[in-house]
C-alpha cells in the first residue's frame, strides 16, 4: 500500500519564504532518513511556489486553458510531499502521526494523507496491462 503524505502550503511557502533557523531541514532530514532505514520511503520533494507553476482547465465543452500561477487559495495548495509503501494503513498512520511539523511555531500548518491507486485496482478496465507493459505499477 503506498501512502502520499502531503504538506499543505502557507503563504510563507508560497512567498518562497525559508525558516532562517536550520532545525525544520534538520527534523525534515532525520523523519526521512527513519523512512529509509525502515524501507519504506519511495519519494519525497519540496514543491517551488504557484507563481512558478501552472494549471491546465479543462471544461466541459473539451476546451482547455493555461491558467499560469500564483494561486490565491493556499489551503487548497502543496508545499511538498512524502510517498511511503507500507503493509497496512494503520502503519502509515503511524509513520504520518511522526512526520515532523512542515513550518515554524507561529503559523497554523497542516498534512493530508492519501492512499494512492495501485493498477491493482482497475483490474477490470483492458487498459491496465498497457501501464504493465511501459513499467507503471500504478496510475
Amino acid at each position: 500500500m503506498r501512502y502520499m503524505i502531503i504538506v499543505r502550503a502557507t503563504k510563507d511557502s508560497e512567498a518562497g519564504i525559508f525558516p532562517e533557523d536550520d532545525a525544520l531541514m534538520a527534523s525534515m532530514a532525520t523523519y526521512h532518513e527513519e523512512l529509509a532505514k525502515a524501507g519504506v520511503l519511495l519519494e519525497g520533494s519540496g514543491l517551488k511556489p504557484s507563481s512558478k507553476g501552472w494549471r491546465i482547465r479543462h471544461a466541459a465543452d473539451g476546451r482547455s486553458t493555461v491558467v499560469d500561477g500564483p494561486f490565491a487559495e493556499t489551503k487548497e495548495l502543496i508545499a511538498g510531499y512524502t510517498v511511503i509503501k507500507v503493509n497496512s494503513r494503520e502503519e502509515a498512520l503511524d509513520w504520518s502521526r511522526r512526520f515532523p511539523r512542515p513550518f515554524e511555531l507561529g503559523q497554523d500548518c497542516e498534512i493530508e494523507i492519501r492512499e494512492l491507486y495501485e493498477l491493482e485496482d482497475f483490474e477490470t478496465m483492458g487498459s491496465v496491462q498497457r501501464f504493465r507493459d511501459i513499467g507503471m505499477g500504478s496510475v
